[in-house]
């Protein structure tokens, strides 16, 4: 490894000593308050940062463009989560290379229990910052955003809200500490932000140039129900079934995920790691038969993040 990757590693130690008492307060907090009904709860709203779910939001977003009224929308969502993912996934996360609180506090023993309570989920990357968080902030920014330019001001106070509640199911899941969601959800505003002004560019663009000012997928709708005067009065409610497809195609496979039957990594010198271990996946092959998460795999196979 060179030099300079060298001294990027030690970032996520510097990060866990600097944040480590406001960390463990927040730990501390959502752990005192874990029982049944909220870790089902968390469960349900972490989805909502999933790329299981943000993959598919993305292609809805595609398919929102080629619709007029809808451009702004698809425009301001395919930038969010493009920004947010590479700023996240790209840039920070191989820059910080901070080890999962389940991996770094396997020593404490209140740390464990929680862990255990919430089902020991795990994720195959490093934490900081959150990935599900920045998902959740830059697609409820952006709408957020879209939604009060177009004065919908009581729907666009939902996208926050969901977004806040992802963002506290991480720490409260205890895959996460609180200064990994608190990062994501700066990176994730400021992605939505960035999206929406330059979906209101693009948009702006597209109506000076009439070859695709012409792009409207609407005069298809009109042509087959010519009679209706709002022949598109059920798009909004086919959106919102897509939506929640999506949810329920990213939610119903995390039912079955962790627990201490679940199929970890199978590093085990400084910790024993509790990645979740690449199965399937044929990037990841098994060395030696056995299986790790995507972090000690290219470090085994000598592969700079």
């Amino acid at each position: 490894m060179n030099p300079i990757l060298l001294a990027a590693a030690t970032l996520g130690d510097k990060i866990d000593s600097a944040f480590y008492a406001f960390d463990m307060w927040v730990f501390h907090l959502f752990g005192s308050m874990q029982c049944g009904f909220l870790t089902t709860i968390s469960k349900i709203f972490t989805t909502f940062g999933d790329e299981a779910f943000v993959i598919p939001m993305a292609i809805l977003g595609i398919v929102l463009c080629l619709f007029k009224k809808t451009r702004k929308y698809g425009f301001a969502l395919i930038f969010a989560i493009a920004i947010g993912t590479i700023v996240t996934n790209v840039v920070v996360k191989p820059m910080a290379l901070r080890i999962r609180p389940y991996n770094t506090l396997q020593g404490n023993a209140e740390y464990w229990a929680w862990y255990k309570g919430v089902g020991m989920l795990s994720e195959s990357d490093y934490s900081f910052p959150s990935g599900h968080t920045t998902a959740a902030f830059e697609m409820a920014t952006a709408m957020f955003l879209c939604f009060m330019s177009d004065k919908k001001k009581k729907i666009a106070w939902i996208f926050p809200v969901l977004a806040i509640l992802t963002m506290c199911s991480r720490v409260y899941l205890m895959v996460h500490y609180a200064s990994d969601v608190l990062c994501g959800l700066v990176v994730g505003i400021c992605a939505g932000v960035i999206a929406f002004f330059l979906s209101k560019l693009v948009c702006r663009i597209f109506k000076k140039v009439k070859f695709l000012d012409s792009i409207d997928c609407d005069k298809l709708f009109k042509k087959l129900d010519k009679e209706d005067e709002h022949p598109y009065k059920w798009n909004k409610a086919i959106i919102c079934l897509a939506v929640v497809a999506f949810f329920l195609v990213a939610y119903i496979p995390s039912l079955s995920e962790g627990g201490e039957e679940a199929v970890r990594c199978a590093y085990n010198e400084e910790y024993d790691c509790q990645n979740e271990a690449k199965m399937d996946d044929e990037k990841y092959p098994a060395i030696d038969g056995k299986r790790y998460c995507k972090i000690h795999w290219k470090q085994l196979n000598g592969v700079d993040d």
